[in-house]
């Protein structure tokens, strides 16, 4: 006889998703695609990177070293190790457009702040660039 536990959560696997919860905000599928940029690196998954992250425009550019993208992103990207993704604030500049600072690492790496750049197509959010390291955040002492 399974336990009420076990009972609760086979309840709640046959709920229909999104009965009582919150549909996700604009923000959440920014942060989302974060998440996945930080899996598909760290899972060498290259073709996932070009073909659902990275925006057209971007892997135009990552093409244009010569390279199919899942190729090129092998050469530029093979060696990292145990990268993270941690969002530190996500802007929305109206529906297409979104910043996100970001605090990215890797192993043998020294952290930094960036700033990525999502555009959206056909209604999924995408990377479309790295703006640049940003300087780090003031640290904030106790008054």
């Amino acid at each position: 006889m399974p336990s009420r536990c076990a009972a609760a959560l086979l309840v709640l696997a046959l709920l229909p998703a999104g009965c009582g919860g919150d549909d996700p905000t604009e923000e959440d599928r920014v942060r989302d695609v974060l998440t996945q940029l930080q899996t598909a690196v760290a899972a060498r998954d290259y073709r996932r990177l070009c073909t659902r992250i990275l925006s057209r425009a971007l892997v135009t550019r990552v093409r244009s070293v010569g390279l199919p993208c899942e190729r090129a992103l092998a050469v530029g990207l093979g060696t990292v190790e145990r990268p993270t993704v941690k969002v530190i604030r996500v802007r929305l500049r109206g529906e297409r457009l979104a910043l996100a600072q970001v605090r990215t690492g890797a192993a043998n790496q020294a952290p930094a702040t960036d700033t990525f750049r999502l555009v959206k197509e056909s209604g999924a959010w995408r990377v479309d660039s790295l703006s640049g390291t940003q300087p780090p955040a003031p640290e904030r002492r106790a008054p």
